[in-house]
């Protein structure tokens, strides 16, 4: 089965185990429509405006954005398998904020996500990222739970 319906399809990550559920659908997707797929990862910059900006600011900066570097490559790495084309990006500023532009700017037809969040905090809010891209995104969203950790 094909489908011409989606060409272009964005992938949230954060990295995290719980998001690999929807980081597959995604590809599942994108082979099901022979779609071009773009793994996105947002460093959030607010977490760091409160941070003096020192030697220690700037190595764990960098520790995000490799983070979110793997985070997308893994995501790349899932496409060619499935014969893909992707392009990864890993951007800055307020997830939900840089996903939405991101779409709005590159003609993306449909975002998948998880509900990102690697904390208990997170999940008790539904993921607020994924919120404010379901109630702002100019493309459809799929959201997609991940799986729930066995203590």
């Amino acid at each position: 089965m094909n489908s011409d319906l989606y060409k272009k399809i964005l992938i949230a990550t954060d990295g995290s185990e719980q998001n690999q559920k929807a980081i597959e659908y995604g590809v599942d997707l994108a082979k099901i429509s022979n779609a071009k797929v773009y793994p996105v990862y947002v460093v959030d910059t607010a977490a760091f405006s409160s941070i003096p900006m020192d030697s220690g600011w700037e190595m764990m900066y960098d520790l995000i954005k490799k983070e979110g570097r793997e985070a997308t490559d893994q995501v790349v790495k899932l496409a060619e398998e499935a014969g893909l084309e992707s392009e990864p990006t890993v951007l800055e500023g307020h997830p939900s904020h840089e996903i939405i532009d991101f779409a709005k700017n590159n003609d993306i037809d449909v975002i998948v996500m998880g509900t990102l969040g690697k904390s208990g905090l997170d999940k008790f809010l539904l993921g607020s990222v994924a919120e404010k891209v379901i109630r702002n995104s100019p493309a459809p969203v799929l959201v997609v739970r991940g799986e729930e950790k066995k203590e």
